[in-house]
């Protein structure tokens, strides 16, 4: 995934949500040539699934294949958290 290109006030308020422990600061940052890598120390695989899955989730995107979502669960209302291929491939199983 591609650093996401910041300003120096974007810069601090990453400072401030990390000071704050927020788990939004969490990403990859390039600020004037440099990247500026922000992760948790020892996070286990899940840990790093769960929070790449509750990301995709709030985007709209495929949990799987990260596609964007363009059906709405009826009972719900909100998107569904996979694909039309995906959901087809699951139902099938």
């Amino acid at each position: 995934m591609e650093p996401k290109k910041i300003s120096s006030d974007q810069l601090t308020q990453t400072f401030k949500k990390i000071q704050k422990g927020s788990e939004y600061a969490i990403g990859n940052y390039l600020y004037k040539g440099f990247r500026v890598q922000v992760s948790k120390y020892h996070s286990s695989g899940t840990e790093r699934y769960m929070r790449l899955y509750k990301k995709r989730r709030e985007l709209g995107l495929c949990i799987r294949c990260g596609n964007k979502v363009k059906k709405t669960n009826p009972h719900t209302g909100r998107l569904y958290r996979l694909c039309e291929y995906h959901r087809e491939i699951t139902d099938k199983k």
